[in-house]
């Protein structure tokens, strides 16, 4: 693509340009059926799906948080069933199709409303306990659906992540369930149908700021995205290679900063403590996505890829040469902002701006306002805003109304306390959840992980 012929210009127009490139074994029909199932107003609040804000000069954000479960997962996740159904049907498949999806608070239930009652699929979501926040739990504990099943792990993300990653590395237990009629697939961003779909905002933002008369056409811009699995920003480098005029895609870390380390030095090492923060969906040591854009960064060399892998796997860290670290470096810039810089930028936003933005967001405000100070570069930049500020309203409401007592006040009861002091209304899919029943109540360890998948599709 270039600056002249950019997919769109709407969201469903956008997708079907990308996907086809992409996807070549699906007809346009095909494509074109999937999008439009997946993008329309009754799965998004907005007609836009990703809409762009403009905040100030030169500044701002894309809301990725229109969809059924009011997080950026939801983009990838609508569309994803009808791509994969398509798949089954055009390959003869006839076994049930089991998605097992590691969650740190969003994917699960993006997978979970995606996936729900799709025929010939099974969905199980596992999630960290203790590891997110209250209407990230509520959201999945709550699901309805024949097909879902969901269950808390005793441990981290990166624990949770893990047992996944263990159970499709098991051979012994693929062929297992192959000899029962089941296989096994996945909902988290290792599936490339999880990744295509991200490339699509990217364009459609680029094209309203032209269309906006914000841009000119071919102007770079800057995106700055939180992340802590590494695969949302890796769709904003794939969308680089296609050609969107780019200059920097920003890191943006929290005080898990190890994505932030390696960009920086080019030493990447998950030997450290993993702090619960106030961005929980960013909690996460060991990104799985950086895997792939290393492949790019090497010139598509498995051997060094795999060494680099192998080190992290035994010794928990490894180092990239020089030359894969500078080419890195003129893609991607770095930093990270801890639990105070967060709340001060919720604040910040909504006292100069009236916007309100989540923790997540603030992230990646924060880590933009360093980058500014530092490389005085203040051309047009989108901060991707990557789920609803009323999924973490605690922390939203203690970075607003400092002097407010929250004890023993449930986040419930913060919705609708954040709602009448801001003006803003809950999202719909948020406002129903007190009055929804608790489905999912087991809490498993993660060594328990398979016998637990077994048990639910009765073959223990």
């Amino acid at each position: 693509f270039t600056a002249d012929n950019l997919p769109g210009p709407g969201y469903r127009e956008a997708a079907a340009a990308l996907f086809k490139t992409f996807l070549s074994d699906y007809t346009i029909n095909e494509i074109k059926d999937a999008v439009g199932a997946a993008y329309n107003r009754e799965n998004f609040d907005h007609p836009a799906i990703a809409p762009v804000r403009k905040i100030s000069e030169n500044l701002y954000f894309m809301e990725l948080w229109h969809g059924p479960t009011c997080a950026f997962k939801d983009i990838a996740l609508q569309v994803l069933p009808y791509l994969m159904r398509t798949a089954i049907n055009k390959c003869g498949e006839n076994t049930e199709i089991v998605i097992l999806a590691a969650t740190s608070g969003d994917t699960g239930k993006s997978a979970l409303e995606g996936f729900c009652d799709v025929p010939g699929t099974r969905i199980i979501v596992y999630f960290p306990d203790k590891g997110v926040s209250e209407i990230q739990k509520l959201q999945m504990i709550t699901q309805e659906g024949k097909n879902v099943e969901v269950a808390g792990v005793k441990g981290n993300f990166d624990d949770t992540q893990a047992g996944v990653k263990q159970i499709f590395s098991d051979l012994e237990l693929a062929g297992r369930l192959g000899k029962s009629g089941f296989r096994l697939s996945s909902a988290n961003s290792i599936n490339w149908g999880r990744l295509l779909p991200q490339i699509v905002y990217y364009f459609t933002t680029y094209h309203d700021l032209v269309e906006q008369n914000e841009l000119q056409p071919g102007e770079k811009i800057n995106f700055v995205v939180p992340t802590g699995n590494f695969g949302n920003i890796l769709a904003g480098f794939y969308a680089c290679r296609l050609g969107l005029p780019v200059n920097r895609l920003i890191c943006a870390a929290n005080r898990n900063n190890v994505l932030s380390d390696f960009i920086n030095s080019g030493r990447y090492s998950s030997r450290r403590k993993l702090y619960p923060t106030l961005s929980p969906s960013m909690d996460i040591l060991v990104s799985s996505n950086l895997e792939r854009l290393l492949f790019e960064m090497t010139g598509h060399d498995p051997e060094r890829i795999s060494a680099w892998m192998e080190k992290l796997k035994v010794e928990k860290e490894y180092a990239i040469d020089s030359e894969t670290l500078t080419r890195l470096q003129e893609f991607f810039w770095s930093d990270y902002a801890d639990d105070e810089q967060t709340l001060r930028t919720i604040a910040s936003v909504y006292r100069d701006f009236g916007y309100l933005i989540d923790t997540h967001t603030a992230v990646g405000k924060a880590v933009l306002d360093k980058y500014r100070g530092r490389e005085k570069d203040h051309r047009p930049t989108v901060v991707l805003s990557t789920a609803s500020p009323f999924k973490f309203t605690g922390s939203v409401i203690r970075a607003l109304f400092e002097n407010g007592n929250l004890k023993n006040i449930s986040e419930l009861e913060m919705m609708k306390i954040l709602a009448r002091e801001t003006g803003t209304a809950i999202p719909a899919n948020l406002a129903v959840l007190e009055e929804k029943p608790v489905r999912h109540n087991k809490v498993i360890i993660p060594h328990e992980m398979p016998d637990h998948l077994l048990t639910v599709l009765k073959l223990a």
